[in-house]
């Protein structure tokens, strides 16, 4: 009804509800209200069953964007807010993100870079279905990004639209699905090298002329498991050799502009005092007595003491060491004709968790060693065992087992030679 009860109709004589109206150009045009603000929603068709004029984009009619308003506003939703770009989203979530690692800032940005780059970021979030996200992360690994890069943006949006929901701006998270059903893990696993490989790369590194100045990193590494960003942090203070125990309470890394910034563990179970054997503690003696600091020890957010330097008197970082494995296994397989895999710092880590598991170390203690958050991790090291590691458990079991009987049989006749003996 119109002003003083008066109807009013459209040009094809159907009444016009109230907050409705045509504009001079023809568009059909409602208006509502939002704690007393007014607001409006246009459209060139009234009804869905409307013919859309020529030359005018596709549309949803007017009485079903009403129908979606006030479905909104009755489940308490902010119909204004549902207009906002994926782009502004992500930006809005990202806001709230405050004391952040660098690291994870950098992960941040490089998933920001990603999406600028891509339509979908200027949809509107009231627009996405799951199905749109889900052909979204295809097309990125149809484009030719890899597994782990579709995981790290979808590991963005997924919060971003989960945020969304939590202030009743939307009523589902369309990025709420498994990813594995939805793209392919092509990443290439890093997996543990044999116990032999560790010992023909550690003899090969032994007794190299160049890159025997590089064992005892590389035997800790092996033996120790620590993450390269840890190693690279310790300082003389954090390394106890009397009573063989490393403690590792910070990490230390180098962001993109080059700047060198200490940072906590990983995650607040990597944080620990990890004990080591006589010959890890060797290596540390060894490293800390050829030790050659430069003249002015430079100071990285209070630390001071690192283990080795560049010839610019910075400590070394992960990038470092990982360029130094680079070539200490080019070089190997150069002179060998059976190849050694690709070894990395984190291979080395991988190594240490795979033997101790093929040790029967307890899981919770392999845990706490490996500083792993989730003992989920750590049991995916056992899960990895083969069919080697599976006949060698059970032939221990056996041999176990056999032990046992000829420990009882003995037994039994240490008895009976006493009975014998009483009754005599």
């Amino acid at each position: 009804m119109g002003i003083r009860g008066r109807i009013r109709r459209d040009s094809k004589h159907r009444v016009l509800r109230a907050g409705e109206s045509i504009r001079a150009d023809g568009k059909y045009q409602f208006k509502y209200h939002i704690a007393g603000k007014p607001h409006f929603v246009y459209s060139w068709k009234l009804e869905p069953t409307d013919k859309l004029p020529a030359g005018k984009k596709p549309c949803l009619s007017l009485r079903e964007l009403e129908k979606q308003i006030g479905y909104d506003l009755e489940s308490q939703l902010d119909p204004m807010k549902r207009n906002i770009t994926v782009n502004e989203l992500v930006e809005r979530y990202l806001s709230t993100k405050t004391g952040a690692k660098h690291s994870t800032v950098a992960n941040y940005n490089f998933v920001k870079n990603i999406l600028k780059k891509e339509e979908f970021s200027e949809a509107k979030i009231a627009d996405v279905k799951t199905s749109d996200a889900k052909l979204f992360l295809i097309k990125m690994q149809s484009d030719g990004k890899g597994y782990s890069t579709v995981k790290s943006v979808r590991g963005v949006l997924r919060p971003a639209f989960q945020m969304a929901v939590d202030d009743d701006i939307l009523n589902k998270n369309p990025f709420e699905f498994r990813l594995a059903g939805v793209v392919v893990n092509d990443s290439h696993t890093r997996t543990a090298i044999t116990r032999e490989q560790m010992r023909q790369f550690l003899k090969f590194v032994h007794d190299d002329n160049w890159y025997c100045k590089y064992y005892e990193v590389v035997y800790i590494l092996f033996h120790t498991g620590m993450r390269i960003s840890e190693f690279c942090g310790l300082t003389l203070k954090d390394i106890d050799l009397k009573n063989r125990i490393v403690n590792i309470d910070h990490q230390l890394q180098r962001t993109s502009d080059m700047q060198y910034v200490i940072e906590s563990t990983k995650t607040n179970a990597g944080t620990r005092k990890l004990p080591i054997t006589e010959e890890v503690a060797r290596c540390f003696r060894t490293i800390i007595e050829d030790r050659e600091p430069p003249q002015r020890e430079k100071f990285i957010d209070g630390y001071a003491g690192f283990m080795f330097y560049d010839k610019d008197g910075n400590p070394l970082v992960a990038m470092h060491w990982e360029h130094r494995f680079n070539n200490m296994v080019k070089r190997y397989n150069e002179i060998y004709r059976v190849q050694m895999p690709n070894i990395t710092p984190h291979i080395c880590r991988h190594t240490y968790c795979s033997n101790m598991a093929k040790s029967g170390m307890n899981p919770k203690t392999l845990q706490y060693l490996m500083g792993h958050s989730d003992i989920g991790v750590t049991l995916n090291t056992y899960t990895h065992l083969g069919l080697e590691d599976a006949a060698g458990e059970l032939k221990r079991m056996e041999d176990l087992e056999n032990a046992r009987k000829e420990l009882d049989k003995t037994s039994s006749r240490n008895t009976v030679t006493q009975k014998m003996f009483r009754a005599v």
